[in-house]
C-alpha cells in the first residue's frame, strides 16, 4: 500500500521542496569532484545514500505520483524505450564526438583494492538505476514539466504539457549530461512516454533499464568515459 500524504507535513513544506532539493543536493555532490578527483567515490556514496533518504522520508509526497499501477504491457513498452535510449546512447558515440579516453568513474583506478572497486561498482549501480531514475523523474518530468504549464503544477494531470515544457525539459535534460545531443534525444523519448502512458513509474523503469544496461556495458568493456 502507497504511504498516504500527511496534510500536515504539505502544509509544512512547500509543494516543490520534495521534487527539487533531492535533485538540488545531487547536483550539488556532483560538482566537487570535477576538481578533486579522489573524492569521486566517497562523494557519490554519499550523494545516493543522501538523495535515498530524502526521497524515503518525503515518500508519502510522491503517493500521487505513484497511485496508478503500471500495466504489464506498458512495462515492456517502458523497458523497451530503455533500451532504445541505451542504444542512442552507445552506438553513435565514435560518429558524434571524438571518443574520450579518459578513466572516468573507473572504480579500479579510484579504489585501493579489488574488494573495494567491486563495492563501488556495486553502489555505483544501484545508485544510477535506482536512485537516480526516481529522483530525476521527479524533478525533471513530475514537477519541472508541469510546472511549466502551471506553477501549481500538482493541478496538472500526469503527463499533460506545452511546447515550452516538453522541449525545454527535454533541452535541461540533455543540458545535464556529458553528451548533450544525445542526452537531449533521451529527454525527447522519456517524455513522449510520460505523455503516452500518463504514468510516472514507466519513465522510471525506462531510465533505470537504461542506466542499469549502460552500468553493466561499462563495466563488461572498461568504458569507463561512459561513467
Amino acid at each position: 500500500m502507497a504511504p498516504r500524504e500527511n496534510p500536515a507535513d504539505s502544509r509544512a513544506t512547500a509543494a516543490w521542496v520534495p521534487y527539487v532539493l533531492p535533485f538540488a543536493l545531487f547536483m550539488l555532490l556532483t560538482e566537487p569532484a570535477r576538481f578533486y578527483p579522489a573524492l569521486i567515490p566517497y562523494l557519490y556514496i554519499v550523494k545516493t545514500v543522501g538523495v535515498g533518504a530524502l526521497l524515503w522520508y518525503w515518500r508519502g509526497r510522491y503517493a500521487a505520483d505513484f497511485a496508478r499501477r503500471l500495466p504489464v504491457k506498458d512495462t515492456g513498452v517502458a523497458v523497451a524505450c530503455g533500451l532504445l535510449v541505451l542504444a542512442i546512447w552507445i552506438v553513435p558515440e565514435k560518429f558524434l564526438y571524438q571518443f574520450d579516453p579518459g578513466t572516468g568513474f573507473n572504480p579500479f583506478a579510484l579504489a585501493g583494492s579489488t574488494a573495494s572497486a567491486i563495492g563501488l561498482i556495486g553502489v555505483r549501480l544501484v545508485g544510477a538505476s535506482v536512485v537516480v531514475p526516481i529522483m530525476e523523474e521527479l524533478f525533471w518530468r513530475s514537477f519541472l514539466m508541469r510546472y511549466l504549464v502551471d506553477p501549481d503544477f500538482r493541478s496538472v494531470p500526469m503527463g499533460a504539457f506545452s511546447g515550452l515544457s516538453f522541449l525545454g525539459v527535454a533541452i535541461l535534460f540533455g543540458l545535464e549530461h556529458h553528451r548533450i545531443v544525445v542526452g537531449i534525444a533521451a529527454g525527447l523519448l522519456y517524455g513522449l512516454l510520460l505523455i503516452r502512458q500518463k504514468n510516472l513509474k514507466g519513465v522510471i523503469l525506462a531510465h533505470g533499464v537504461t542506466n542499469f544496461g549502460l552500468g553493466v556495458y561499462v563495466v563488461m568493456t572498461g568504458s569507463w568515459a561512459f561513467w
